[in-house]
C-alpha cells in the first residue's frame, strides 16, 4: 500500500518523536486518521497563528468528529509550480518569472520544488530539488507556445507527484480558459481528491493583442473550484503588479497551516463531505472539502 499524507502518526508516538507525514503511521490499536491542512484567516484576511485544538470543529458528512490529532508546526512540502506561458502571456512573462522566483526563494530547506510551463505543450524542469538557485535557473528555461492546456498540465503535475512521500502541492497560474486539454476539470478534481494533493490557483485578467485586435481574457472559472475542493487558495488578479505579492502570499500560507486529524468511522468507499469550522467569530478556516473513505487507506482494526 502506497503511503499517503492522510495517515498520521499515533498520538503516543507523536509525543515521543518527530512527525513525518510521508510515513503511514497508525495508532497502536491499528486505527488511522484522516488529516486536514487548514489555513485560518481573520476578518481582515490576515493569517492567524497560535490557535489550539479547541478553536476548531470537524464534521464528516455533517456529523461532528472528535479531533484526534492537532499540530501547529511547519510541515515540509513537495510542490510543482506550473505556469501558463501561452501567447496571451507573452508581454508579461518577465513579471511572471520574477513572481514565481519570489515563491521558490521562500521555500524552506526541507521543502522540494519543481517548475513547469504549459501552453500547447507541457514542460517540467528536470527534477524535484531543494536547491533554490537551481529552481530560479529552471524558471528561465521555460518555453512559450500558443494554446492553453490548463487541466492537462494540472493532471500532469499530479502525475509527477505520484509516488512522492509527504505533503504534496500544485501551484498553477493562468490568465485564461482551458482551450486544448484532453482531460476535463472533473477528472482532475477526482484525482487530486484521491491523491490528497492540495492545489493553489492564481488567475490573472489579461489584456493582449491577438493579431487582429486587443482582447481581454478571464482566468478559467474552474480554478476556484479545484482550489476550494482541495483546500488550497484561489487568487484572482487584475494587474501584473499583484503577481509577486500573491506568489509570496502562497508561500506564507503553505508554511502557516494547522494539521488536524480525526478517526474515520465509516469506510464505505464513497466520497465524504468534510467541513472545518472555527468557534471564534470572525475567523475563517480553509481546508479540503472531501475525502474518499476507502478501506485500503484507512484500516480500522484492533491488533
Amino acid at each position: 500500500m502506497r503511503p499517503t499524507p492522510a495517515l498520521l502518526a499515533s498520538a503516543a508516538l507523536c509525543a515521543a518523536s518527530a512527525l513525518t507525514l510521508a510515513q503511514q503511521p497508525q495508532f497502536k490499536s491499528g486505527t488511522q486518521i484522516v488529516s486536514l491542512f487548514a489555513t485560518v484567516t481573520d476578518a481582515q484576511k490576515r493569517l492567524v497563528p497560535d490557535l489550539t485544538k479547541e478553536d476548531f470543529e470537524i464534521f464528516d458528512n455533517d456529523k461532528p468528529q472528535p479531533i484526534a490529532f492537532f499540530q501547529n508546526e511547519v510541515q515540509p512540502i513537495t510542490v510543482v509550480a506550473m505556469l501558463d506561458t501561452s501567447g496571451s502571456m507573452t508581454a508579461s512573462i518577465p513579471l511572471l518569472r520574477a513572481a514565481a522566483e519570489q515563491f521558490v526563494l521562500r521555500l524552506l530547506p526541507a521543502d522540494k520544488g519543481r517548475v513547469g510551463a504549459f501552453n500547447d505543450k507541457i514542460q517540467f524542469s528536470s527534477r524535484f530539488t531543494a536547491d533554490r538557485d537551481e529552481l530560479v535557473a529552471d524558471l528561465k528555461d521555460l518555453d512559450y507556445g500558443n494554446g492553453t492546456r490548463l487541466w492537462d498540465a494540472t493532471d500532469a503535475s499530479l502525475e509527477e507527484l505520484k509516488g512522492i512521500e509527504g505533503r504534496r502541492v500544485v501551484l498553477v497560474f493562468t490568465d485564461g480558459d482551458d482551450t486544448e486539454s484532453h482531460i476535463g476539470l472533473g477528472k482532475v478534481i477526482d484525482r487530486a481528491r484521491a491523491d490528497e494533493v492540495m492545489i493553489y490557483a492564481i488567475g490573472l485578467e489579461s489584456h493582449y493583442f491577438n493579431g487582429q485586435r486587443m482582447v481581454r481574457s478571464q482566468p478559467d472559472s474552474g480554478l476556484r473550484k479545484i482550489a476550494d475542493e482541495t483546500g488550497g487558495g484561489y487568487f484572482e488578479l487584475k494587474t501584473t503588479s499583484e503577481l509577486a505579492p500573491t506568489f509570496t502570499r502562497v508561500a506564507q500560507e503553505l508554511h502557516s497551516q494547522y494539521v488536524l486529524g480525526f478517526t474515520p468511522t465509516l469506510l464505505d468507499s464513497k466520497v465524504h463531505k468534510l467541513t472545518l469550522r472555527m468557534k471564534q467569530p470572525g475567523m475563517t478556516a480553509r481546508a479540503r472539502r472531501s475525502y474518499v473513505a476507502v478501506a485500503d487507506k484507512f484500516q480500522i482494526s484492533d491488533k
